[in-house]
């Protein structure tokens, strides 16, 4: 059951030992007395005892009921996780909310999927819900939540918006209008011209291939082999909407049985737990070495191998973020052989995570890829390998668009087939992100009309970045209590905070991680809204947030000095 979400009336006739319909007392004291309780929460198997206490019996439905109650994950209660959505400010109007009289649904918190109920996604949890409905009252926020770049007023590239407006307008009024050439220039005309061809009769309105358009298959295939120096096959690449769409899909197809597990780092992007607790599988964490600047060690990782097996866990895959998400280190190439030639001697599938490439900082460093390293590297000539790109992120930062890649590198084919009929379950990816996904990969030339204009604002977003981490991280070093690594690459600060002892007791009573409390006394203060730590994972015992530095510099100077003044009074309320 907690592996999967599924078996919990059968767990509740194991209880009931003669088979009345009910359990009784003395039954579920057996049921406690046997139980692994790893990962259930202690004080509801206390009240369990409590339920039966007096010889009551317990019906399925009453322990239905208490299951959901003692599986929930951390501090999430579903009651209050209702009350967060029916407040939020951008939800609208619902039925249900005017219903005058309490209704039974057959459909409920004990008759749905048990693993999408824990499924936990921090980065749109309870601190960002709060923070909409803060907004929508007409508090001024300023989200450093999630790596959205336009919602914080970075502007559109414009090459990739006329190419991509210019393929929408049916031809008259666009790239066959009269006066097209006063309006746009040739070389993205041409472009136009040359992806309306590509794309069909059918338009962007169109269904297109379930794998992409295969031109830009092609364009994403020859960006790769320029790239990393070794060939690349366009029947090896998937167009998707974005890097998490393939993510979903390559879990939905590891995960066979209750027992399969992926490892994922520790702190790590919250799409993989998610996606890992809504598909049945298990999680295990390989941590980072945050004193080393969140490096990876391959003792960590045998470490980690060997404790699944002792759990009797078959690992199939492992989740490597590179630049990382929310750590920002970049691996340099001694690391991704480490992890590689780990996979490839372990038959592991190595998910390389790598939509942050174009966000690199630090002097000295750069991105190399998993793909290179494995053809590059003796010893990984067996790696099995799918690499994920996105245009959500890099100096585009079309979220919206939806578009990316993921690349398969020494698949079996027969699995590969496989993963195209579930694509295909899905039609295609949107052509909007298609076509974004290709201009990423294939961008204007150096004689081509809108070359300059495209490096030019190019640069300008990238110089923004690189002043920004800075200033983010230098701030928060500032401030007393706080502590940040450099961030060489994505688009995030992590830093870990100290709070008193006082907090951390607070957090307790409030049934709530010591970050979650934090941040949303942060939110309630400053209109700063961040993420808990807590979301991604950390090390026992720390205690942070992750914020992008992605706002205008006048609103990250504004967030810096909130940070500081915040903690400051947050530390004095609960010395």
């Amino acid at each position: 059951y907690l592996s999967t979400g599924r078996g919990a009336t059968a767990l509740f006739h194991s209880i009931d030992a003669d088979d009345s319909g009910a359990v009784s007392a003395s039954e579920v004291a057996l049921f406690l007395d046997f139980v692994n309780r790893d990962g259930v929460r202690e004080e509801e198997f206390e009240k369990l005892e409590q339920l039966v206490s007096d010889d009551e019996e317990l019906t399925l439905q009453e322990f239905l009921a208490w299951l959901v109650a003692a599986t929930s994950a951390g501090e999430h209660k579903e009651a209050e996780e209702v009350k967060r959505y029916e407040s939020h400010g951008s939800t609208g109007k619902r039925r249900s909310t005017l219903l005058k009289k309490k209704v039974e649904y057959a459909w409920n918190e004990t008759t749905m999927s048990q693993s999408l109920r824990r499924m936990q996604y921090a980065v749109r949890g309870e601190v960002v819900m709060k923070a909409e409905t803060l907004k929508a009252e007409g508090r001024p926020i300023i989200f450093t939540n999630v790596g959205n770049p336009h919602a914080v007023k970075q502007k559109p590239i414009t090459y990739y918006r006329q190419v991509l407006s210019l393929c929408d307008l049916p031809a008259e009024y666009g790239i066959d209008h009269p006066a097209v050439e006063q309006m746009f220039p040739k070389d993205v005309i041409a472009r136009a011209r040359e992806y309306k061809a590509a794309i069909g009769a059918g338009g962007t309105g169109a269904y297109s291939h379930s794998q992409g358009i295969s031109q830009f298959r092609e364009h994403v295939a020859n960006f790769i082999e320029k790239r990393d120096g070794h060939p690349a096959f366009a029947g090896d690449i998937f167009l998707t909407n974005g890097a998490s769409t393939g993510i979903q899909n390559l879990l939905m197809a590891l995960m066979s049985t209750n027992t399969d597990a992926v490892m994922i780092p520790i702190p790590q992007y919250p799409i993989y737990s998610a996606l890992i607790t809504l598909l049945g599988g298990r999680q295990i964490g390989y941590e980072l070495d945050e004193s080393s600047k969140w490096a990876v060690a391959k003792a960590e990782l045998d470490k980690s191998l060997a404790e699944a097996k002792m759990k009797g866990l078959t690992v199939k895959a492992l989740a490597m973020i590179n630049p990382g998400n929310p750590t920002g280190q970049v691996l340099d190439r001694e690391s991704l052989e480490v992890i590689c030639k780990f996979c490839s001697d372990n038959g592991i599938v190595l998910l390389a995570d790598e939509v942050y490439q174009r966000n690199i900082y630090a002097p000295g460093k750069e991105f190399i890829s998993a793909k290179k390293i494995a053809c590059e590297t003796p010893g990984c000539e067996n790696l099995q390998l799918v690499s994920f790109h996105s245009t959500s992120k890099g100096v585009i930062g079309e979220c919206g668009r939806r578009g990316g890649y993921m690349e398969l590198h020494h698949i079996d084919p027969y699995v590969q087939a496989q993963l195209y009929k579930l694509v295909s379950s899905g039609l295609c990816s949107g052509l909007a992100g298609q076509i974004m996904t290709s201009l990423m990969v294939h961008p204007p030339q150096e004689d081509d009309e809108s070359y300059a204009q495209f490096v030019a604002e190019e640069k300008a977003i990238f110089d923004s970045l690189v002043k920004k981490s800075s200033t983010l991280v230098g701030g928060l070093n500032k401030i007393d209590g706080v502590e940040c690594e450099s961030a060489e690459g994505s688009m995030y600060a992590f830093p870990r905070i100290t709070i008193p002892k006082g907090a951390l007791e607070e957090a307790k009573a409030r049934n709530q991680t010591p970050d979650t409390m934090y941040a949303i006394s942060l939110l309630e203060e400053t209109g700063i809204c961040v993420v808990p730590a807590s979301g991604f994972g950390q090390k026992d015992g720390r205690i942070g947030f992750r914020t992008t530095f992605l706002p205008p510099d006048d609103e990250l100077e504004q967030a810096i000095e909130g940070f500081a003044m915040h903690h400051k009074k947050f530390c004095e309320r609960y010395q």
